[in-house]
């Protein structure tokens, strides 16, 4: 069984909708092809005669050790692709020795994924319009023992997927008939889901809004006062520098004067991504942009990368490029909708097993020994 394979079981078992919402890209999803184009462009040039009957894919990441190269990307659906489905995948990354990444749009609270799931959690921030609700939300987030703060920055606006709109499956949900006939042909998920979580505490909400301002996934925000800050800037940054006591991460870089910025202001650690093609379709894949970044700031903080990653080959080509680790989203929710968290921990399994042998067969023996050489462009 490969990611594809979970894939394929996911997109029967859920809606077409939320399959959609996790699957796809937006606009004419240029960005989701680019992302895949760009790894599968980068081959591997493997030394032979090296012993590697012993392989170790371990590492640290900001003063604690993982299994592997990875972290579970923070993902706004988890929490409906199975029942308690944060919690389920948070889980699943703890089981597996790697960190989790609550989002700001979990519908489960960080303190209850914190409390039933354990491991090493982070916190995945969107700033709010309203400054003030932001710094609580954070306040918050610190309190209930989330380690890193990742602060995401590319996408101030929403972007353009229309298929959600014709689906009735964007942000908020929006009941149709052609949404109810979707979730009726879909009798699994409907039973199992969102019946049970119906009959428990009705709809979910988003659980890190304010309460005040805290609607169901069917309803627009109370105030716009917790819509993303179209005018975040870099004051914003250095305000949540200070306010965190641990790593402070900005996801979604990909010019080199941003990578540059971020280190000049003592951040911890960027994301290489372009939010898994979601955002601005006509951006280049992060495979492209990794190299030269890593180059010029991967001293001076950790360098990971996300978007199109789905093979432990990708994630060698990733750490040979000068990234510290990846970030997995879309296929650990594949397996979260086939069997919760097994089903997740069934795709990191996968990951681990793959980057081993990936790392093997390249003629090395730990993550130490990758290095530029190892990796030909066509």
């Amino acid at each position: 069984m490969n990611h594809a394979d979970l894939r394929a079981f996911a997109r029967r078992r859920l809606p077409r909708g939320l399959f959609e919402y996790i699957d796809r890209g937006t606009e004419d999803e240029v960005a989701l092809d680019v992302n895949r184009a760009a790894w599968d462009a980068l081959k591997l040039l493997p030394s032979v005669l090296v012993d590697v009957s012993t392989v170790s894919i371990r590492t640290e990441l900001f003063g604690r050790a993982l299994a592997m190269p990875a972290i579970v990307a923070p993902t706004a659906m988890a929490g409906l692709v199975w029942l308690d489905g944060e919690v389920a995948v948070a889980r699943a990354a703890a089981q597996m020795g790697i960190p989790f990444c609550v989002s700001t749009q979990s519908v489960t609270p960080i303190e209850r994924i914190v409390a039933e799931a354990g491991g090493d959690i982070w916190f995945q921030l969107y700033v709010w319009k309203d400054r003030a609700l932001s710094y609580g939300l954070v306040d918050r987030a610190q309190a209930s023992g989330a380690r890193v703060l990742v602060v995401t920055v590319d996408c101030p606006v929403s972007s353009n997927r229309e298929y959600n709109e014709r689906n009735g499956f964007g942000l908020p949900l929006r009941p149709s008939v052609r949404a109810g006939f979707d979730v009726l042909t879909h009798p699994r998920w409907l039973t199992g889901v969102l019946l049970k979580m119906l009959l428990r505490n009705g709809l979910p909400s988003f659980a890190h809004y304010p309460p005040e301002f805290r609607t169901e996934v069917t309803r627009t925000p109370a105030s716009d006062r917790v819509d993303v800050a179209a005018d975040l800037g870099w004051d914003d940054i250095a305000e949540l520098r200070r306010r965190w006591r641990g790593p402070v991460v900005l996801k979604g870089i990909q010019r080199l004067e941003d990578a540059e910025r971020a280190a000049a202001l003592g951040l911890d650690g960027i994301v290489v991504s372009n939010h898994g093609g979601r955002v601005l379709d006509s951006s280049r894949g992060t495979a492209d942009a990794l190299p030269e970044i890593a180059d010029a700031v991967g001293g001076r903080l950790t360098v990971m990368v996300d978007s199109g990653i789905r093979r432990g080959s990708d994630v060698v080509k990733a750490l040979a490029l000068g990234a510290k680790a990846v970030l997995v989203g879309r296929p650990v929710l594949y397996g979260a909708a086939i069997a919760g968290a097994d089903g997740a921990r069934r795709y990191l399994d996968i990951l681990r097993a793959e980057t081993e042998r990936s790392l093997a067969l390249a003629g090395r023996t730990s993550l130490i020994d990758l290095s530029r050489e190892l990796v030909w462009r066509e």
